[in-house]
């Protein structure tokens, strides 16, 4: 019998783990989202959760008598997500207040266009001897054309979208319920969880995952509140370039923006820069689209190297694993790539140093 060498048990053992990390990141993390996110409040919640614990306290014929901590995690937890809510309602107000203008603006906006293409097309007509208003006309009858045909196929869109959101919603519900009791249930059993996690046969497993995702994570947070910074600060200054009065409180909210996967700062550059050159403001435009391409390759540098720096990773790795992340996995593979790197290469040396 041929037994194979020493480089194909790597490769099979390379490609074996591979597989298996894969599969639990695509079909396993999913089901466990909202505990893992429990698991984590609740070590968040347990320092204060103690003291707390040992501080009410008091005494009955010699007796102690405690408040339990899946208590005291639930006024913390009810609090905190009061305070987040709170946030988000403001937040909220603010950006619907926003809208209310944005939408009270538009009328002004439509004939502002109307004028610039009225005045357009009458100047094609004059260069090329066409009848006053014809070209007008055909271009008036195209757009009402075009709105027709927007609202008769936006009614089926809103329909299964509003059933979408509806759905959604209800679903958010339940994942916030089972979060609140999953981290209630956590608290109570954490040393519990803790003892029977050291007695587990994949221990080593366990802990090597956990440690790998708290690396990660921090190293995500801490590069994330870099590259705000430092687009809120370019944002800034393109901003006074361009003689904006608000400058500073644009540039903050620009580069807030910006760490949002579905915004990001073009979402407000791009247009802008477009506006600016079609009202031939063309220094302004230029300097708003060139800021554009200049925080997008300042969070892709950025972003690459900070993250590899902190994780172990070089920036090519952590480029590479990121790419490769989002197209297997979405916008979360972004973060999901470079950590399923990592758990592979410490899984391979594990086991590999066990044969």
């Amino acid at each position: 019998m041929v037994y194979p060498g020493r480089k194909l048990k790597k490769i099979l053992l390379i490609l074996g783990i591979t597989g298996a990390v894969y599969g639990g990141i695509q079909y396993l993390l999913p089901l466990v989202v909202p505990f893992l996110f429990a698991y984590a409040a609740a070590l968040g919640l347990r320092p204060s959760v103690r003291f707390w614990e040992h501080r009410l306290q008091w005494s009955i014929k010699g007796k102690v008598f405690r408040i339990p901590p899946s208590a005291i995690g639930a006024v913390e937890l009810v609090l905190l997500l009061g305070g987040l809510a709170g946030l988000l309602y403001i937040g909220g107000s603010r950006l619907l207040m926003q809208l209310e203008q944005f939408a009270a603006a538009i009328p002004h906006g439509l004939v502002w266009l109307d004028g610039k293409l009225t005045g357009i097309c009458r100047g094609v007509e004059q260069k090329m001897g066409l009848r006053d208003d014809v070209l007008v006309d055909l271009v008036r009858e195209a757009i009402r054309d075009i709105g027709v045909i927007l609202r008769q196929s936006s009614m089926p869109t809103l329909m299964n979208n509003s059933v979408n959101v509806v759905s959604g919603l209800v679903e958010l519900l339940i994942m916030v319920v089972i979060f609140f009791l999953a981290t209630l249930m956590f608290l109570a059993e954490m040393d519990e969880i803790r003892e029977r996690k050291n007695r587990s046969l994949f221990h080593r497993e366990f802990a090597l995952i956990g440690k790998r995702l708290v690396n990660v994570g921090s190293a995500w947070l801490k590069t994330e509140l870099v590259i705000i910074s430092v687009t809120s600060c370019l944002c800034t200054l393109g901003c006074f370039l361009t003689g904006h009065a608000y400058a500073l409180l644009v540039g903050v909210g620009i580069g807030l923006l910006d760490a949002l996967p579905f915004v990001g700062a073009g979402a407000v550059l791009i247009p802008w820069g477009v506006i600016c050159l079609f009202q031939r403001q063309w220094m302004n435009g230029g300097i708003l689209l060139a800021l554009y391409v200049i925080c997008y390759f300042v969070r892709q540098v950025l972003e690459a190297k900070l993250m590899g720096n902190r994780v172990g990773l070089s920036p090519v790795e952590t480029l590479v694993s990121m790419y490769v992340g989002l197209n297997l996995f979405g916008l979360s593979g972004v973060l999901l790539g470079p950590i399923g790197l990592l758990v592979i290469e410490d899984l391979v040396d594990l086991y590999w140093e066990c044969n």
